[in-house]
């Protein structure tokens, strides 16, 4: 038994779901209310910037792993946050797939404040799903642009770091952009089906952080942040292994006035990198991830499929999770 299994078992009551597999229905919920807004003491996220970053990443092309848009976009993505006032690591790995294909990975992190004791961990994955595996049998073997998928969550982070690179702030705060998170086993492919094939690059990191014995105080996972009126429900395992940090983040949003994204309900447990970063580091993590419980896979439409553009992504939606995560880790001290 892997100890990532272990892990899984002990969620009682929870079914572990692949970011790439079955949906466990959400808790019966009401919709969270959207409350007076509070002004932020935090720096002031803009949302078209965040858009810009997006929509880069998508002008690149898929950014599948041994594809030269993913190797175009890597260095893109360090020199960003280079330019931001990050010190870069860039961590090269190659990694095996489900169908015993080489991946050459690269996980992309910048600190800020390296030298901080308390230290906050944001992360997304920036690599797209080489499969249209939920879309027409036709689009099986076609690469997603995987704007919402990666390329938001990337996005709102590019623009809490250029937030951070003007407003100086007392913690420190990485960000890792994680690579091959989407390699996962095919739905039309019937073996390989463990859940170990996901998020491979997290995996990776965990067993070989950029600074030896790295920890933080807790992470942020950001994945599918970026669709029109999304809906961030309280992910299963993010409630087991760090209900503060939840409670922290929901009440942020909802202060802010973004409580109509960020529901008062519990929702179905997701494998994703958070899971690879809590086993292997003993870091409690959340993640913000939107989940449609009255869809087929718990996801939106758009979900792995040629449909993952640009018209799906909303500055509204980034504004509400750019803003909240802002006011999260500047409420640190």
């Amino acid at each position: 038994m892997r100890d990532m299994d272990k892990l899984i078992y002990v969620w009682a009551g929870c079914l572990l779901l692949s970011c790439c597999g079955q949906k466990q229905a959400a808790d019966s919920y009401t919709p969270g209310t959207v409350v007076e807004e509070k002004k932020s003491s935090a720096p002031e996220f803009n949302r078209d910037s965040a858009y810009a970053y997006v929509a880069r990443q998508v002008a690149f092309g898929p950014r599948v792993p041994n594809s030269t848009a993913h190797a175009a976009c890597a260095t893109w993505l360090a020199g960003e946050l280079e330019r931001f006032g990050a010190n870069i690591y860039v961590q090269e790995a190659v990694l095996t797939a489900y169908n015993d294909e080489r991946l050459e990975a690269k996980n992309i992190i910048g600190s800020f404040r390296p030298d901080e004791a308390k230290r906050i961990l944001l992360f997304a994955h920036w690599d797209s799903r080489p499969y249209s595996d939920h879309d027409e049998e036709s689009a099986y073997y076609k690469p997603i642009d995987g704007a919402d998928d990666g390329a938001s969550g990337v996005g709102v982070l590019l623009e809490i770091a250029r937030q951070i690179g003007l407003n100086d702030m007392s913690i420190g705060v990485d960000i890792i952009f994680f690579d091959a998170e989407d390699y996962g086993t095919p739905a039309f492919v019937n073996e390989n089906k463990a859940d170990t094939w996901w998020c491979l690059g997290s995996q990776f990191w965990a067993k070989n952080p950029h600074t030896p014995g790295y920890k933080a105080d807790y992470g942020i996972l950001l994945d599918m942040v970026g669709a029109r009126n999304a809906t961030f429900y309280k992910e299963a395992a993010s409630v087991y292994r760090a209900a503060p940090i939840v409670e922290k983040v929901w009440t942020a949003a909802r202060n802010l006035g973004y409580g109509r994204y960020f529901i008062k309900a519990n929702g179905g447990a997701i494998t994703d990198d958070h899971l690879f970063v809590i086993a292997g580091r003993g870091i409690p993590c959340i993640d913000i991830i939107h989940l449609k419980p009255d869809s087929p896979y718990g996801f939106g439409a758009h979900w792995h499929t040629q449909h993952d553009t640009m018209d799906n992504i909303d500055r509204e939606t980034l504004q509400a999770v750019g803003q909240t995560v802002l006011e999260v880790i500047y409420s640190e001290r």
